[in-house]
């Protein structure tokens, strides 16, 4: 096997544990359900700026960590972007421990379509004819679903549409992952302790927890960089393009975890939308490998 075969399998492995890491992270929040959501945020803040500390310092990216201190334009990019990530971090747990599962995994299948309308409403991405019959499929699932239900999946919406604009935001600055993740979970980190002093609930004070909460609590680090690491290996060992692909492991374990693990009632009007959700998704990645082929093609005739 060549060099480049094997970083290509290694890059597909990790791909496909960090998007499973992603789907099966609701079994890890149900188990800390005593916790309010904001208090289990507030936890997933802290521990994960110990841990990214350790792990800046063991990969040397202190010098990128510096140079984006010193960018104003990229710490405001950064602050705002932490906000959008605090606030999806949040109402995913909320959601999570409050019997949502299916909105969740509804609004991480809709996320790459919000990708692509936003690309040509901000960045003046063209939108090829599957993108868009894939894109109003999804808004025709949707809206069957606020007509069946009298009410819009807020959840769903609020949930895609804050990482797609939080991934539209961290496209506007040169700032690898790790780095990035630090930064933004440090600027949170002031309103973590805030609620930890002020706000915190009975199980706050750790020393009077048993030893099996504070290791979930502890764990809460982990459960933030472990797929972070695992997509940053992938992503630079395998096509970007490629690894879109392997995205929607995330919300199809949640779907099953939702539906054959926690009992969520999955009515006829629900499967329907989830239904239109998934075609477009498969118009969208049939779409996406005939272009990559085709430049892939091209390049290689360019060369020639």
């Amino acid at each position: 096997m060549s060099k480049q075969a094997s970083a290509a399998q290694v890059g597909v492995i990790c791909a496909i544990a960090a998007y499973s890491m992603w789907g099966v992270a609701p079994v890890y929040f149900k188990q800390l359900m005593v916790l309010p959501a904001a208090e289990i945020l507030m936890h997933r803040v802290i521990w994960s700026v110990v841990l990214l500390v350790g792990l800046i310092a063991a990969l040397k990216q202190w010098p990128k960590v510096g140079a984006a201190f010193r960018n104003k334009r990229v710490m405001q990019i950064l602050f705002v972007a932490g906000l959008l990530l605090g606030a999806n971090w949040l109402l995913f747990i909320w959601a999570i421990n409050n019997d949502h599962i299916l909105d969740a995994s509804l609004g991480y299948y809709i996320n790459p379509l919000i990708n692509v309308f936003l690309g040509r409403l901000f960045l003046g991405e063209r939108l090829r004819n599957l993108q868009r019959v894939a894109v109003g499929l999804a808004v025709i699932g949707v809206a069957i679903l606020i007509f069946s239900y009298g009410h819009v999946p807020w959840i769903a919406l609020v949930l895609a549409g804050s990482f797609s604009v939080y991934g539209l935001l961290r496209k506007q600055v040169a700032v690898d992952s790790l780095p990035g993740l630090f930064i933004e979970t440090l600027m949170l980190s002031p309103f973590a302790i805030i609620y930890w002093v002020f706000f915190g609930s009975e199980y706050s004070n750790l020393f009077n927890n048993d030893a099996t909460l504070n290791t979930l609590i502890l764990a809460a680090g982990i459960v933030t960089t472990a797929p972070l690491l695992c997509f940053t290996a992938a992503a630079r060992r395998i096509m970007y393009s490629t690894l879109g692909f392997f995205q929607y492991i995330g919300p199809t374990l949640m779907f099953i975890l939702a539906v054959y693990l926690y009992g969520e009632p999955l009515e006829e009007s629900r499967l329907v939308t989830f239904g239109f959700v998934w075609f477009a998704l498969i118009l969208f990645s049939a779409d996406s490998l005939v272009n990559y082929r085709s430049q892939r093609k091209a390049r290689k005739l360019a060369v020639e």
